[in-house]
Parts: structure tokens; C-alpha cells; sequence
């Protein structure tokens, strides 16, 4: 199995990056994983407590499930993908059963924070985007798809966004094997990782 990670600040294109690619690819033969999946389970804390919690600091995430759950679909086994509510701030009961294909997409802001994830990503990608383009992007999606106002999300970029995107997102950058700019669309680095996809497939 060949392991891809796809990494960047939120609202830098992953999910653009990532679409490209599924679009273009034998759709039963990649698979992907989302590091939004495996945001902790907080069903100790009220809805109030849960809004509090820093959901862009590496101690946000479940890495140990994350990284065992990639070891077993690349030893053949399938998993059962946690599912996240943005809504509630919580996992909910449900699953996403996902079983092992020949390429894996990994994708996140925090993924290239964790050694040892890292380390089972066979090509790690970073996607770049100016950070004005970002908040753009984040303001549009979180009122449209999550319920948020624009208060809530300006706060939050201010309080924790920012800062934790420079503390701990940025600095990954220099894992990377291939950096995609993505103030435009760069297709020419898409076309490049699609060459290498084909390659393991054939």
C-alpha cells in the first residue's frame, strides 16, 4: 500500500488537492482517511466546555487510533473510521467501515506533526495558500457548513487559529517531499503525484 499524506494550514485546499486526485484515479483502488475523523471523544464535557477546546493543538487528536488504524489497512485489515459531528464538537455513534486499497490518502492540518504517522507516509505533501486566503476560506466554510457566525470564527482564528498554525502546522512544511502553492491551482505538482500514483497502480 502506498501511503500519501496531505497536509496544510485549514482552509489552504487540501480537500482541493485531494478531490483532484480522487477524481482522476481508479476510485476502488484509493482510499482516504481524514485526520477530522479522529478528533478525540469528549462525551465527559458539556456542549459549553466542548466549544472551549483547542481543535488546532496536536493534543486535539486521537494519533494513537489514527496511526493504529493505518497500520492495520496497510497489513490488509479494515477499520471502522470514527465519524465527527462539527455541530456538537463530538464523535457521534455512528462508523465509516473502510477497507484496505492499493493507494491511501492521509489528510490533515496535524498529520505531519506526529512522528510516527509521518514516518508511514510514503510521499508527504504540503499544501501552501496565503493566510488572507485562508481565513477566507475558513469564514466561508464554517458559517455555510457548521453553524458558526462570523464572531465565533474570526474569534477563534484570532485566539487559537493563528497561533497554532504557526506553531505547530507551518513548521511541517519542512517534512514535505513536494509543497503545492495553492493561491492558484497548481496542477503541474497534482500532475506529478498522479504520475506516481499510476505508477504504483500499474
Amino acid at each position: 500500500m502506498l501511503v500519501i499524506g496531505i497536509a496544510g494550514g485549514t482552509g489552504s485546499g487540501k480537500t482541493t488537492v485531494v478531490n483532484k486526485m480522487l477524481n482522476e484515479l481508479p476510485n476502488k483502488e484509493v482510499g482516504i482517511i481524514s485526520q477530522d475523523s479522529y478528533y478525540k471523544a469528549t462525551d465527559n464535557l458539556s456542549y459549553e466546555e466542548r466549544t472551549k477546546i483547542n481543535f488546532d493543538h496536536p493534543n486535539s487528536i486521537d494519533f494513537e487510533l489514527l496511526v493504529e488504524h493505518l497500520k492495520k489497512l496497510k497489513s490488509g485489515e479494515a477499520i471502522d473510521q470514527p465519524v465527527y459531528s462539527f455541530v456538537t464538537h463530538n464523535r457521534t455513534k455512528d462508523t465509516h467501515r473502510t477497507h484496505p486499497t492499493k493507494v491511501f490518502i492521509v489528510e490533515g492540518i496535524l498529520i505531519f506533526n506526529n512522528p510516527e504517522l509521518r514516518d508511514l507516509c510514503d510521499i508527504k505533501i504540503f499544501v501552501h495558500a496565503d493566510a488572507d486566503e485562508r481565513l477566507i476560506r475558513r469564514l466561508k466554510r464554517d458559517i455555510q457548513e457548521r453553524g458558526r457566525d462570523m464572531n465565533e470564527v474570526l474569534n477563534r482564528y484570532q485566539d487559537t487559529l493563528k497561533p497554532m498554525h504557526n506553531q505547530f502546522i507551518e513548521p511541517t512544511k519542512n517534512f514535505a517531499d513536494i509543497i503545492i502553492p495553492n493561491d492558484r491551482y497548481n496542477t503541474v505538482a497534482v500532475d506529478i503525484v498522479r504520475t506516481v500514483i499510476n505508477d504504483k497502480l500499474n
